[in-house]
């Protein structure tokens, strides 16, 4: 017997063959065993031939069931031992289970976004049109290396702002950060085996390129950046660094330093990451020249992205890369193609052409300023002289260290999520025991409103003592 479900959303001919298949795998439908005519069961089911005819003809095609000359259908025979079982009906829901997530009220993780920063409507609108000009183009692969009006729109944005030097050809659109060190990793890995990396520092290039088999040497920041004593006396040929705003700490490396690491970076094969993740936020002062400007031919490899200031759910960013590895990328990479959509960067490459980019970057500048500024006010009334603040004037967040006797890391996330505030632990940004002797606590304000940060600090400083 079988049943069709008219508010089921599963087509009805395809609640037919499972139920069928279903009778077959289990042996409940004999070998041999003659199925009704296509007539018969749509009458006994009160639905269309059309139906029945699309039940059977699937089971007939996937060797289900077969067919005799004017005799009908018939149910093949299986060996059950090897045939799959059904699932049952309901574990093939396809409806999605939302897990139960906290409800935060006050949200300072780091890499929130302004809630209406977004030019949803712009945007809307250039992409509308790149679909509606472009169309020829959406039947066929797009450039390697991203589409050439992107790159020549972000040299021309790089030259201007950063201080970077390189031709088009050196540039490589990528999906997200992610991506781009994997093709990083994957470049150096014939002649390079280990990786220096900030600590604290940035989770997800240690873990790429651990992935890739790297070994991970943590390198101690201080107020200047990096150790570079301790770099040049290790093991690494390559460094992983942020110098204009460290991440998790916002300090700014000096050029004095800046210089030396570019010596220890000519003085062998030897490689640095410079990852320029949020330089457009910074709100005093000039923005900090890159490393890459500072010695164009050396083997700096930059990268950047449009995650900290449009979206990072477009999921864009690039690398220039050093004359010297563009042998090499197109070596490996000759047999792939483009992950980042084509309509995706002919739409970013119209909004930076048109001066749009410029004044989103000033209009976030100011947003993001405003709540910074209410950041250190708020952090001054509730905290005073308990806490230091670290690495402020740039960037989407600020290090709370607590100078007073206050509890600890883990304790203090444990109280403030229940006073629903949301902390990413700074210890997750440590590879060895970085934080020892202090409690530092990472505090972003991207995605929080500017009347939300006064009484979420407020509630934070009875957490933390």
């Amino acid at each position: 017997m079988f049943i069709l479900n008219n508010n089921d959303p599963a087509p009805l001919y395809k609640q037919l063959y499972h139920q069928i298949r279903a009778q077959v795998l289990s042996g409940e439908l004999p070998a041999d065993s003659r199925l009704p005519s296509v007539r018969d069961l749509a009458t006994e089911l009160s639905t269309s031939r059309n139906t029945v005819e699309g039940a059977y003809q699937e089971l007939y095609a996937e060797g289900y069931i077969y067919s005799r000359p004017r005799s009908g259908y018939f149910v093949s025979a299986l060996d059950h031992d090897a045939a799959p079982l059904p699932l049952p009906r309901a574990s093939r829901k396809e409806d999605r289970v939302e897990e139960a997530s906290p409800a935060y009220r006050y949200d300072f993780h780091p890499a929130r976004l302004d809630r209406q920063s977004f030019p949803a409507q712009l945007w809307r609108k250039l992409f509308v049109e790149s679909l509606r000009n472009n169309s020829r183009q959406l039947v066929q692969y797009g450039e390697l290396q991203g589409e050439w009006n992107l790159r020549c729109a972000i040299r021309r944005y790089l030259e201007r702002s950063r201080g970077v030097l390189c031709d088009q050809e050196q540039i490589i659109v990528c999906a997200g950060l992610q991506q781009g060190l994997d093709l990083v990793a994957l470049m150096l890995k014939e002649n390079h085996s280990a990786l220096a990396a900030e600590d604290p520092g940035y989770h997800l290039p240690r873990a790429v390129f651990r992935n890739h088999g790297y070994e991970i040497v943590p390198v101690p920041v201080g107020a200047n950046g990096l150790d570079l004593d301790l770099l040049i006396a290790g093991r690494s040929t390559i460094a992983y660094v942020t110098p204009s705003h460290q991440l998790p700490m916002g300090y700014v490396m000096p050029v004095a330093n800046r210089l030396k690491l570019i010596e220890w970076a000519e003085s062998g094969n030897t490689f640095i990451i410079e990852d320029d993740y949020d330089s457009e936020l910074r709100y005093h002062g000039k923005p900090i020249p890159s490393l890459q400007g500072l010695r164009p031919q050396g083997n700096i490899i930059y990268s950047g992205t449009f995650s900290k200031v449009l979206s990072p759910a477009l999921r864009m960013s690039y690398l220039v890369l050093p004359r010297s590895l563009l042998p090499v990328y197109r070596r490996l990479f000759r047999d792939y193609f483009s992950t980042v959509p084509f309509l995706e960067q002919h739409t970013l490459a119209r909004f930076m052409e048109e001066g749009h980019w410029d004044r989103h970057i000033r209009r976030m500048r100011i947003i993001y300023k405003k709540k910074h500024d209410t950041l250190l006010r708020a952090v001054e009334r509730h905290f005073g002289p308990r806490a230091t603040v670290i690495g402020q004037g740039a960037g989407l967040h600020v290090v709370l260290q607590l100078d007073g006797a206050g509890r600890c890391e883990a304790e203090i996330i444990r109280r403030a999520q229940d006073q629903g505030i949301r902390l990413l632990p700074f210890s997750d940004t440590c590879v060895s025991d970085a934080s020892a002797g202090h409690t530092r606590l990472l505090l972003g304000f991207g995605g929080m409103t500017a009347g939300d940060i006064e009484p979420g600090i407020a509630l934070l400083s009875q957490a933390c003592f």
